[in-house]
């Protein structure tokens, strides 16, 4: 993909925000980003940037995936939140079979899918496939798409565990269960994926060894060096790089905000001349510009050995995480001080400081932002010892 159509599309994106940050309160009431708005992100390009050529895509770099993604998220948490990991999904589709991603952009090339990874539903070995049945939680955005993506661990017809592998199934095989009613990202959508004994055929299921070996099926027909990098190092930053945009949204507003402010508790004094209230912001400014410039450090450096045609080094996946799990601390570290830095008229519903602080501390409860299991695995490398057997790198 050419420099300039990746910026065409960060432009279109640019476009959206007032409206995308208008309709903020209309996602939370509604518990789901409006239809419009998900259309609007479409007519972008903002789905294609992952996608393959073959298949009407743009095969962008992630760094410029991820910096759409701050913009959307820095105007509605949510709809950021939603627009990155429904987005970031037409990349891990490139790694099936191509029979899978024939089954879903034969006919419609904008066709999306949502996720639920942990393998809390049972896949049981049968001829030509699997029979899967289970419940899966926390499926953002699962109303704005027609197939998901679930995590299962396969058994044998004597209930072993013999693989852990991501099936794809189409909406008919599956239900969604509306139960997302929550303190914050409220407006995501991330309702429960109930499977009752779907068959689903081996091409529509990829296993999770040949994910962190970035050795997958789809990789024959799908050559870009984009769809060479591991997936525990492009989905944890999907994860991060909205919760940095939501931080960026809190600054912005608070900064906005206190410039005009009187503190009716320093005798009547504008805000915005507290030295201790600049040094809030000065800190602020800093760690969540310390997490974005992380991510984009990595991701060229990832990107740079990919395009090389290199193995991407164990050094570098673990630094990412490591990265990944500390850029989240800080952006939630930054709306923390700045929401302490309000006052009190910061409480009211519909402020923007308020949603974006709820927002940041729902996505901060995602698994992959378990921040000591992440400096683990990578304080594990650094002293020698090799990779844990169930680190998502």
């Amino acid at each position: 993909m050419s420099a300039e159509v990746g910026q065409t599309v960060l432009e279109a994106v640019g476009e959206l925000l007032p409206v995308l940050r208008e309709r903020a309160q209309e996602a939370e009431d509604a518990r789901a980003v409006p239809a419009e708005s998900v259309k609007a992100l479409e007519e972008a390009g903002f789905f294609k940037l992952l996608q393959p050529v073959r298949y009407g895509g743009l095969e962008a770099d992630p760094v410029t995936f991820y910096r759409a993604v701050r913009m959307i998220a820095s105007a509605c948490g949510s709809t950021g939140w939603v627009a990155s990991v429904v987005g970031v999904h037409a990349w891990q589709l490139a790694l099936f079979p191509s029979a899978a991603q024939q089954e879903v952009w034969g006919e419609d090339q904008a066709t999306r899918m949502s996720s639920s990874y942990a393998p809390t539903g049972r896949a049981q070995l049968t001829a030509g496939g699997y029979q899967l049945t289970g419940r899966w939680s926390f499926s953002s955005g699962c109303g704005h798409a027609t197939w998901v993506l679930l995590g299962g661990i396969v058994t044998d017809a004597d209930k072993n565990p013999v693989d852990f592998r991501t099936f794809l199934l189409p909406i008919s095989d599956y239900q969604i269960d509306d139960v997302w009613d929550t303190v914050g990202l409220r407006g995501t959508g991330s309702n429960d994926i109930v499977v009752n004994g779907a068959f689903v055929p081996e091409h529509r299921s990829l296993g999770f060894g040949d994910v962190t070996k970035c050795e997958c099926p789809g990789q024959e027909a799908n050559t870009a060096p984009l769809y060479r990098i591991p997936f525990g190092s492009l989905f944890s930053c999907t994860i991060t790089t909205p919760i940095i945009g939501m931080a960026i949204g809190a600054y912005d507003a608070h900064v906005a905000y206190q410039r005009d402010r009187v503190s009716t508790a320093y005798l009547g004094a504008k805000t915005a001349e507290d030295p201790f209230a600049q040094v809030r912001v000065a800190r602020a400014a800093g760690d969540i510009d310390a997490a974005w410039l992380a991510i984009d450090r990595n991701m060229g450096e990832l990107m740079t050995h990919a395009r090389a045609g290199e193995s991407i080094p164990m050094p570098l996946r673990l630094r990412i995480r490591r990265d990944q799990v500390l850029g989240t601390q800080r952006a939630v570290g930054a709306v923390d001080l700045l929401f302490e830095n309000s006052g009190g008229r910061a409480l009211k519903n519909g402020t923007a400081i308020q949603r974006f602080w709820r927002d940041v501390h729902a996505g901060r409860a995602h698994a992959i932002n378990d921040l000591e299991r992440a400096l683990s695995m990578f304080g594990r490398g650094e002293l020698g010892l090799p990779p844990a057997a169930d680190a998502m790198l």
